[in-house]
């Protein structure tokens, strides 16, 4: 049927208005992704600029009032050493994440290939069931 012509019983219907959402869906998943990738950097930088700020200030307020900011070597070694763990922490979440995604998809790949074989299975049940409530003819 073209995009032109009418439908004529309601499941064609049906079939032409799931298309042309599914088409419409399809189109728009590009900018999503561009707005929340864009999102994602923004938070990202905004996150790091406040930081930094916020340390700047700290640090100026240290100076001024004369404060002395010398740490123990022990002490800058225990931040540098918790630091190292966090990244490699963060690291592994994002496998784990992104391993997750992947298996996601997978299942999702996999329940849409098997989708033509369910909905067989499922006219084999309703023929089943239609012919078990149908009178026979003698």
């Amino acid at each position: 049927m073209s995009s032109t012509e009418q439908p004529k019983d309601i499941f064609a219907l049906y079939i032409q208005n799931v298309d042309k959402f599914f088409n419409g869906v399809e189109k728009t998943i590009p900018s999503y992704h561009q707005s929340i990738t864009d999102l994602q950097q923004e938070w990202l930088q905004a996150f790091e600029n406040n930081i930094k700020s916020v340390v700047t200030l700290q640090q100026e307020f240290a100076n001024k009032a004369g404060i002395n900011t010398t740490v123990p070597e022990a002490a800058l070694k225990a931040i540098r050493d918790t630091n190292e763990e966090v990244v490699k922490s963060y690291s592994v979440q994002n496998q784990v994440f992104l391993a997750a995604i992947d298996a996601t998809k997978q299942n999702v790949k996999t329940f849409n290939d098997n989708a033509k074989s369910f909905a067989d299975m499922n006219k084999n049940i309703m023929r089943y069931w239609i012919s078990a409530f149908t009178p026979t003819r003698s």
